[in-house]
């Protein structure tokens, strides 16, 4: 291999970092312990993961040749090998590498693996859009390397990346506790209501701001692109299977939430029953959908969801032919609070949080009829600025992360 031999990817990643700033950062950045040996970035199509390995490359590096940005979906690697780039930019002195997509790279966990073990100053931080492979690379990169997981822009954030407020992510203790004197404070500085109903539609994702009204299409390409490219390079799944994957999303979308009879639905899927779920949760994990059940959701004991809701607000709009504004509000809470700790189903309320608070979400006529007389019981309202008591308004709990 020669120096003329990588130049278009050399050419790549410049023009990608080129095109970077250090304006606005998302959430995970500063939480990530960089001075890890090996970081691992999981996270769902679309909500930055790339532009935040290149803001690391930027602000670390004067000297962007220090260091090397890789893509593993670029067409380079057709005719080239990750191993043999890597062990020749290391002899050349480069010791840190940052590299994207790896789940499109057939063995890469072995790779990885091998190279740390090889060179003992290596350094790699990796992201895959994709958390199905990563989730199981934990299994020969454990002892190697630390995980993270990057979530779409909270209403947090969102606020932050339209410079209307910033404010500082508080804990779901301090809010239900302080939420009077925090949402008394930020609706002061600007009209919170418009930008909430802005973000519902279009904020989760920070490349609406360069698709501009092209946005809901160019999400549901994303969504496309991950049923019908990122499962297959994870799964062993047939184009027949790829077929049911977008029927079962299309059913899910015109009936949000689906309350699923599952033997049902596969039948009418022509699977069986462990094959439904299977595909059920792969697409939770790609946070494409949010399953809601009874017990913890756990990825090893695939129980039968009780609730079937989309990943998050703006994929209903991309992809639910009509918008229920019930089903939006929940939507966009169990979204935000699944980030931050555990969602249930409960017996009574709509949601049980972190297996303590129980909550009814609604709009402003919202009482506690359903949830009267029991303890660490609140309401989610929409339509509201500030709340009192346990009246909590809904736009609040996008301030958690």
């Amino acid at each position: 291999m020669e120096l003329t031999d990588i130049r278009p990817i050399v050419e790549f990643y410049h023009s990608k970092l080129a095109q970077v700033t250090l304006d606005f950062k998302r959430y995970l950045y500063p939480r990530i312990n960089w001075d890890s040996r090996v970081i691992g970035i999981k996270g769902e199509r679309g909500v930055g993961k790339t532009t935040m390995l290149l803001q690391r490359i930027k602000e670390k590096y004067s000297n962007p040749d220090d260091t090397f940005y890789i893509s593993l979906d670029h067409y380079w690697f057709g005719t080239h090998q990750l191993q043999d780039l890597i062990e020749f930019l290391y002899k050349r002195g480069i010791t840190e590498f940052y590299i994207d997509e790896v789940h499109k790279y057939k063995g890469w966990t072995t790779i990885l693996k091998n190279l740390v073990d090889q060179y003992k100053d290596l350094r790699i931080v990796y992201t895959g859009s994709s958390l199905l492979e990563i989730d199981n690379a934990k299994v020969d990169m454990s002892r190697r390397q630390t995980s993270y997981t990057l979530k779409g822009m909270s209403f947090r954030e969102y606020l932050a990346y339209e410079d209307i407020v910033h404010v500082d992510a508080i804990s779901l203790e301090d809010l239900l506790k302080n939420h009077i004197t925090i949402s008394m404070d930020i609706t002061a500085k600007t009209k919170i209501l418009v930008a909430f109903e802005a973000y519902l539609r279009s904020g989760i994702y920070p490349f609406y701001k360069e698709a501009g009204l092209d946005f809901l299409v160019r999400l549901k390409e994303v969504v496309d692109t991950v049923i019908e490219s990122d499962l297959p390079a994870v799964e062993k799944i047939t184009y027949d299977t790829i077929e049911k994957c977008k029927k079962l999303l299309m059913i899910i979308a015109e009936n949000v939430p689906l309350q699923p009879n599952v033997n049902r639905l596969s039948t009418s899927l022509g699977t069986t029953r462990d094959s439904l779920l299977k595909l059920l949760y792969n697409l939770d994990k790609a946070e494409i959908l949010e399953l809601l059940t009874v017990e913890l959701k756990s990825y090893k004991k695939l129980v039968n969801p009780e609730k079937i809701y989309l990943g998050n607000t703006n994929l209903m709009y991309a992809l639910s032919p009509k918008i229920d504004v019930g089903t939006l509000r929940e939507t966009f809470f169990i979204d935000q609070l699944s980030a931050i700790g555990t969602v249930q189903m409960p017996l009574k309320g709509d949601f049980l949080v972190n297996g303590k608070y129980l909550f009814e979400v609604g709009g402003e006529s919202k009482e506690f009829d359903q949830i009267a007389g029991i303890p660490d019981s609140y309401l989610a309202i929409a339509g509201i600025e500030t709340g009192y008591s346990a009246r909590i308004p809904l736009w609040m709990f996008g301030l958690l992360y």
